[in-house]
């Protein structure tokens, strides 16, 4: 499609701005070039008849898994970049478990130079001690001047205590934070799912709430103390939703994703499957899911109720999809055998939208949680995004609210057809992606396009 799009008569949604009505949005060389009621006819531009359907600012991705290098058979760059576009995103984080570790500037570079030419901006997450071990810190300003926007040692939580302070010390003056998995391994044994019940049943070990809760509020503690900020991945409690809302009371510096599995599905889901109406079936009294298995696990009702309050009032700040792509034979296997993580970025604007549905989110609130959030928290680096505004990037997420779907994982462009959501019907559907004024992905009906 040509460099200069028209697009009318979307529900235009913009959190930072403010803005929610109906307008037009003109595209011209990769930005926002106007915005307004009834924008004329551009030279050259092709016009999109946007009605009935709400266009928001590109999808922003905190927390994915791109696997390359080392691990290409489950994910690469390329077939990431190419899931991001297709389920809304137009920016990705990628975190540093790959092979080598992306614990120094010559990873991070390496990462964004196969970036280059991808249809979604991918931004590096570097790791925050060498080799993710968790025994000595990395060279953090060189890794930032290389394009790295925070650290994380991902699945392995820094569990020094000494190490996590000295790293928040170091982050706080390059200004990015230290995220962290809230999780006390010392507190389970070769935990599969959560503790309760379901594990009971199963004969499965448990991961209890307090091993998450607990780390959460350490680096609550060491947050305050030194003034870093601590970012906390993937939220999944109750318990640790109290701690952040009590924290942010008190000032310390503190942030938190919760992802779209972890908002809508509960340990159940390790119970059952999708059947081809949708509904999830019970599975033999023996017998759970693979597909459920995520770290944190899914946890309770009264967690996830947790989490959407959190969400609704902002405690907790974005949702992020930890994207985490695995080969079918890592999930085809023993639950104990099997590997954590759930491949969710053509799914995860879908599942959240359930919450608008289901009247327990607002639609603008949504798209802030996606979009305008996590841009402000990538505010060091790229001032230009997460905003319908004149002079920002051109990058648009065009959705219908009320198309249905069923997923299919078959059809994903991911690698990782690894979703416990196979079969399940969802509501609402991304129509078209816009990243730096090029259209990289659409659903588009050929009819609404006019020059």
């Amino acid at each position: 499609m040509k460099d200069r799009l028209l697009i009318k008569g979307a529900r235009v949604i913009c959190p930072a701005n403010g803005i929610d009505k109906k307008i037009d949005v003109l595209v011209d060389a990769g930005e926002i070039k106007d915005t307004g009621v009834n924008i004329g006819a551009s030279d050259g531009a092709i016009s999109i008849n946007a009605t009935g359907l709400v266009l928001a600012p590109g999808l922003i991705d905190l927390h994915c898994h791109l696997r390359e290098p080392g691990f290409e058979y489950k994910e690469t760059v390329r077939s990431g970049t190419a899931a991001a576009v297709k389920g809304g995103f137009t920016t990705i984080c990628a975190m540093p478990n790959t092979n080598p570790v992306a614990d120094n500037a010559t990873a991070i570079q390496s990462l964004m130079d196969k970036a280059k030419g991808q249809p979604a901006r991918v931004l590096p997450i570097g790791a925050a001690t060498k080799n993710s071990a968790g025994k000595e810190l990395t060279e953090m300003a060189d890794m930032v001047d290389a394009g790295a926007i925070g650290f994380s040692d991902d699945g392995n939580p820094i569990s020094s205590d000494i190490l996590m302070r000295h790293a928040l010390e170091y982050s706080s003056a390059l200004g990015v934070p230290i995220i962290d998995h809230c999780e006390v391994s010392s507190l389970f044994t070769n935990g599969q799912i959560n503790e309760g019940w379901i594990a009971s049943r199963l004969g499965l070990q448990g991961i209890p709430a307090a091993a998450e809760e607990q780390m959460v509020n350490r680096n609550i503690a060491l947050a305050k103390l030194t003034g870093g900020w601590v970012h906390l991945a993937h939220v999944s409690t109750k318990g640790s939703v109290d701690s952040i809302r009590r924290a942010k009371k008190l000032g310390v510096r503190i942030t938190a994703e919760a992802t779209p599995h972890h908002l809508t599905l509960t340990e159940e889901a390790v119970l059952h499957r999708p059947g081809s109406s949708g509904i999830y079936k019970p599975l033999s009294e023996d017998a759970y899911n693979t597909m459920s298995k995520v770290n944190p696990p899914l946890r309770t009702q009264e967690d996830v109720d947790a989490l959407v309050e959190g969400l609704a009032d902002g405690i907790i700040d974005i949702i992020a999809t930890d994207h985490a792509p695995h080969a079918y034979t890592e999930k085809l296997c023993p639950m104990q055998e099997a590997a954590f993580g759930i491949s969710n970025l053509e799914t995860a604007f879908a599942s959240a939208l359930s919450l608008v549905h289901n009247k327990k989110l607002n639609l603008p609130r949504l798209i802030e949680s996606m979009a305008s959030s996590p841009a402000r928290l990538l505010q060091t680096s790229n001032k230009k995004i997460g905003q319908i505004t004149k002079g920002f990037s051109a990058d648009l997420t065009l959705f219908d609210m009320n198309t249905g779907w069923t997923v299919d994982t078959n059809q994903f462009v991911s690698k990782g057809k690894n979703s416990p959501l196979h079969g399940q019907k969802l509501k609402g559907k991304v129509i078209l992606t816009i990243y730096k004024g090029q259209v990289v992905y659409s659903e588009l009906n050929k009819d609404l396009l006019y020059t």
